[in-house]
């Protein structure tokens, strides 16, 4: 299904221009109009992360004329795997300044508008509003939701993108621009249950496999501004990086969608955490009490040292994260023994358990289903593993 063009043509070419996008202007499906396209559009890119990176680098490269970056975090050593439009010297520095001196390096033809900010319920629609295009790269449930209802009320088709471990995903959603094209809720009408799907941070994400998804998301880009092709509109396309197979399935709009269906239920932004629930209810009324920080347990790792305390100190996370870091005293009790019920067989029935995981919502979760086991005393470390090396050993090194 071709579609026209996004964007009008620019009036003209400089012989700059004609000389750097010359592979461009010999193809028939671009061509001359179709590279005035570029140059006239307007795309925002959520995120200069893992998918950012790519697609930032090569629309620059493409001649789209105004690149925007949505970005409020800052480069950390650990990015440098994936996220290449950061080097070793942006450690520390924000990734939208970053990315922004990186473009420029590579075209400075291109005018890159920065928006140095969490996207939330109050900016996004402002933020959005202008742009011919969005190129979604975040990498959480709640923002995509965002992302797609702003997009969705404001009439901007966007390109979305997801990768973990060795898989990744794309598609585009364009609900206001082609009749009967799904949105993102028609692919996923909910999110996935509280601590199910980690995330890239827990999980881990294959450094190279964020090219393949991000260069796809660009190329959607450039065939939605240009007018080139068929996009992914009504398809979702899936990488298996393992398998080195691609598949394109296709994708209905859902008439019961909530909010591009026939009656529809969300009808502006919604507070999209509570939508998503970073924990479970369950998980949150155990935690409620029964939340220590680094410090207290430090204190009583020295009494259980002193042999005033004793407790078991449980490590909920995968193998793989124990080998990066741990706190020194811990026993190794994964969250899926804890989810199939194997691990209250190990822990003791006469001493305090103590659970943590990378940033404490994992085992908020395991603490749940240890206390409605009986464990009453049970406790978790807000902040887990990750707030112990920043605060208590930074010796460590983080993931």
């Amino acid at each position: 299904m071709s579609i026209q063009p996004l964007v009008e043509p620019a009036a003209e070419l400089t012989v700059d221009e004609v000389r750097r996008y010359s592979r461009h202007l010999i193809i028939p499906d671009v061509g001359m109009t179709g590279q005035k396209r570029l140059k006239n559009a307007k795309v925002l890119v959520i995120g200069a992360g893992g998918l950012g990176s790519p697609a930032l680098l090569y629309l620059a490269a493409a001649g789209v004329g105004t690149i925007g970056i949505v970005e409020f975090d800052e480069v950390d050593e650990s990015n440098l795997q994936r996220q290449v439009i950061h080097g070793q010297s942006d450690i520390g520095r924000p990734k939208a300044v970053s990315a922004q001196e990186s473009i420029a390096e590579i075209n400075p033809l291109v005018n890159v508008v920065v928006h140095n900010e969490r996207l939330d319920n109050d900016n996004v629609k402002d933020i959005f509003a202008g742009y011919d295009l969005i190129v979604d790269g975040t990498d959480n449930f709640a923002t995509r939701y965002m992302v797609n209802d702003a997009a969705f009320f404001l009439g901007i088709p966007y390109v979305w993108g997801s990768i973990y471990r060795f898989d990744g995903q794309a598609s585009v959603f364009a609900p206001t621009l082609v009749d009967d094209a799904p949105c993102y809720r028609c692919l996923y009408p909910e999110p996935p249950p509280p601590g199910m799907v980690p995330s890239c941070a827990e999980g881990g994400v294959l450094g190279v496999l964020c090219a393949s998804i991000g260069s796809i998301q660009s190329t959607e880009a450039i065939k939605l501004l240009t007018g080139a092709g068929e996009p992914l509109i009504g398809k979702l396309m899936t990488y298996d990086a393992l398998e080195m197979e691609y598949r394109k399935l296709r994708m209905r709009k859902d008439p019961n969608c909530a909010l591009c269906g026939e009656n529809p239920t969300v009808t502006d932004l919604i507070d999209y955490d509570t939508f998503c629930g970073a924990i479970s209810d369950e998980a949150a009324d155990a935690a409620a009490d029964a939340t220590i920080s680094v410090r207290q347990l430090e204190t009583m790792m020295a009494e259980r040292e002193e042999g005033t305390r004793d407790f078991v100190l449980v490590d909920v996370r995968e193998p793989n994260e124990r080998e990066i870091n741990l706190i020194p005293g811990s026993v190794l009790i994964t969250r899926g023994d804890f989810l199939n019920g194997q691990a209250l067989e190990q822990l003791p029935s006469d001493k305090q358990v103590v659970l943590y995981c990378k940033t404490g919502i994992r085992s908020a979760e395991c603490l749940a289903i240890v206390k409605g086991a009986g464990f009453s005393d049970a406790v978790h470390v807000g902040g887990g593993a990750a707030a112990w090396v920043n605060v208590i050993d930074p010796s460590q090194p983080v993931y």
